[in-house]
């Protein structure tokens, strides 16, 4: 893990939550940028492990992160946070809390971080930050809803052809036994759809 101070430019990631042009908010953008730094990690390192404290909110600017837990000995994921997302194991970095999850690099990263007191200091002082963060929790939640919606209401054929339509770089970038244990499906029967499908 490797950790080092440098400007970061996610404005067209923040473009999709506010409106970056408002005068207003201009230099809190600035501010805000200067304040996150690079963290670099190699394949399987982690952001996190379960039952640590996660110390990073982030950004990621190259690579993917996934999100991931143990049942009965064995992986599974439960997020996978491409490029130009961003991402933590929020309820730890948030409360100081033991991790329920792991968060690993199955490709390097790169990453744009922030620890939780510059993140609170964000949230209270600069108002182009807040409103990102408002905007992205409120998306996430009902992301969050749709994907419990989905496990419960659609086949896993119905699953995959879902996130061909809505999530097509995971099928490009990440490979199949993350996929098909995202989407709650053997490996085997993913390969089975696939065939199908194709």
């Amino acid at each position: 893990m490797e950790l080092s101070n440098s400007k970061t430019n996610f404005i067209d990631y923040l473009h999709q939550f506010i409106d970056c042009e408002i005068d207003d908010f201009k230099e809190s953008i600035q501010k805000a940028e200067n304040s996150f730094t690079i963290l670099n990690l190699k394949k399987n390192e982690y952001l996190v492990k379960e039952g640590e404290i996660c110390q990073y909110f982030c950004f990621v600017e190259s690579g993917i992160l996934q999100h991931s837990i143990l049942v009965l000995g064995e992986e599974k994921t439960s997020y996978l946070a491409l490029r130009n997302t961003v991402t933590s194991s929020l309820s730890s970095f948030l409360f100081n809390k033991p991790s329920r999850k792991s968060v690993k690099a199955i490709f390097d990263c790169k990453l744009r971080v922030i620890d939780i007191h510059t993140f609170r200091d964000l949230i209270k002082n600069n108002k182009a930050f807040n409103l990102f963060y408002y905007n992205l929790i409120e998306k996430q939640i009902c992301l969050i809803d749709d994907y419990r919606i989905d496990l419960l209401t659609l086949t896993p054929e119905e699953r995959y052809k879902k996130l061909l339509l809505t999530e097509p770089k995971l099928l490009q970038e990440v490979p199949l036994h993350y996929l098909a244990s995202f989407l709650g499906i053997s490996s085997r029967h993913m390969s089975r759809i696939r065939k199908n499908i194709l």
